[in-house]
């Protein structure tokens, strides 16, 4: 069904909305995936291939979410390291998990998030493949698959952590240096530690309970600020590698799980 335009929709109802625009996109995207890895042997050719699916899908995304809410900007660059600080704007990711995408591996998801004067308040992190939807409402708590969510009781010793590529890795040195010694030092104090592909969903599943934790070093805020706010409203603390309130610009990210957050921050903040 087709969403009617309306700037002053609440946003209990846009978030609805939001969701199935979210779904339609993850419904195209999923019927489209390759069953087996795509054969490209050069960067050129596999984002070439990925262009193919991913603009369309991003072109609906924006077309659904402007209509939803006309007078709402659109952030565009996925790498932005800033986020504007006034009015209303529209970050989203049509195909969040390109290698996965192209790997014909299921974890990718559909982000999309408002922003108003620099915060997120609403977020949808669809993972087709998975079965999987956090949402979340500012001051409203988050949900999975609509039902109430909360991040499950863990001792570091059961805890499952995740942790990810840090962005502009390539000119990034200190992230990337970061990244190396963190991983060596949270390993020995946790079950495990693994990737799963997309930084939102990642840090969205920190809230639903099926992980207890992830970390990231470097800005990433357009990737981080859809899963974030989802954690934060189902109760994981977020914050940066040192325990300090975290915010779009920080270079460093954590959210855990209330019982293994004050561990974490203590290890990481000898890296």
């Amino acid at each position: 069904m087709q969403e009617l335009p309306d700037a002053e929709l609440p946003d209990a109802e846009l978030l609805e909305a939001v969701e199935r625009a979210v779904r339609d996109v993850g419904r195209h995207l999923a019927d489209r995936q390759p069953a087996e890895p795509l054969a490209a042997a050069t960067p050129a050719e596999a984002r070439a291939a990925f262009d193919a699916v991913d603009r369309p899908a991003a072109r609906m995304l924006r077309e659904r979410l402007t209509a939803l809410r006309p007078r709402a900007g659109r952030l565009d660059d996925e790498w932005a390291r800033e986020v504007p600080q006034e009015g209303e704007w529209w970050l989203c990711d049509a195909t969040d998990g390109a290698v996965q995408y192209l790997s014909a591996l299921p974890h990718w998801a559909v982000t999309a998030a408002l922003l108003r004067d620099g915060a997120p308040v609403l977020a949808v992190v669809h993972a087709p493949l998975l079965g999987t939807t956090c949402t979340a409402l500012a001051g409203g708590g988050a949900r999975l698959d609509g039902r109430r969510c909360a991040p499950r009781p863990r001792t570091p010793a059961t805890a499952v952590a995740a942790t990810s590529h840090p962005p502009y890795a390539a000119r990034d040195p200190e992230a990337r240096r970061a990244a190396g010694a963190s991983l060596a030092a949270v390993l020995p104090h946790v079950a495990a530690v693994r990737n799963l592909g997309p930084t939102a969903l990642q840090v969205a599943l920190v809230g639903s309970g099926h992980l207890t934790a992830f970390w990231q070093y470097g800005a990433d805020p357009a990737n981080l600020l859809p899963g974030a706010l989802v954690a934060a409203e189902a109760g994981a603390l977020v914050s940066d590698a040192q325990g300090a309130p975290w915010t779009p610009g920080a270079a460093s990210f954590l959210a855990a799980a209330p019982g293994v957050h004050a561990g974490l921050v203590a290890v990481l903040r000898q890296v």
